[in-house]
């Protein structure tokens, strides 16, 4: 699942300072999805380090700590809800970064955004990152009222597909070799969530 930004931005110092804390924190029944804080770097670092969470990403591995420095600088400003939102996905229990959700590509005038997420591996098969796309797409569809939301997948990626697809979302289409990831080609399956269809779905 690939995850990225939009070039747009706030147009004032003062736009930038009200839009930033921007960030609902939405509960679910055994995550919540919160701001990037500081102490997330390590944990940060072992989800994108894990050959087996980066198999189907856009980039590969992490190998030096540096690059969670950076990814986290990045969402810890990732607060506009405008262009990107990004989360961390944590275990209620004790708050500890397991994983992340980020709305991006955000066009409120067009109704549509993009969604990518990713879970610690020793986390899989535990409905963690079911829960979490649940708590983004409620707040896709029913906060921010956009009427679409759009996921890229690696095709090989079954339970990534089985996920979104058990969400509603359609597979429109089949872009070849859209990744070049470590030496390998990667193609990406393009799946669309309209919102009427997801509200259909949740019986409202």
């Amino acid at each position: 699942m690939t995850m990225a930004g939009d070039d747009a931005a706030p147009t004032s110092t003062q736009d930038t300072a009200s839009v930033l804390d921007d960030l609902p924190v939405l509960d679910g029944e055994r995550i919540r999805l919160r701001g990037f804080r500081e102490d997330d770097l390590h944990d940060l670092y072992a989800v994108h380090s894990d050959p087996q969470v980066m198999r189907y990403w856009s980039f590969p591995a992490w190998t030096e700590l540096a690059q969670a420095q950076d990814r986290l600088a990045n969402a810890m400003s990732g607060r506009d809800p405008r262009r990107l939102l990004c989360w961390a996905i944590a275990e209620r229990g004790d708050d500890r970064l397991v994983g992340g959700v980020t709305l991006f590509s955000i066009d409120r005038a067009q109704g549509r955004a993009e969604v990518g997420y990713s879970l610690r591996s020793d986390r899989w098969g535990r409905g963690l990152a079911r829960e979490a796309l649940q708590l983004a797409l409620a707040h896709a569809f029913d906060g921010l009222g956009l009427r679409r939301v759009e996921a890229d997948v690696d095709p090989r990626n079954a339970a990534s597909c089985a996920l979104v697809e058990r969400f509603g979302f359609v597979r429109e289409g089949l872009l070849r070799e859209r990744w070049l990831v470590a030496g390998e080609l990667q193609d990406s399956a393009i799946y669309g969530l309209l919102a009427r269809d997801w509200r259909a779905r949740q019986g409202g």
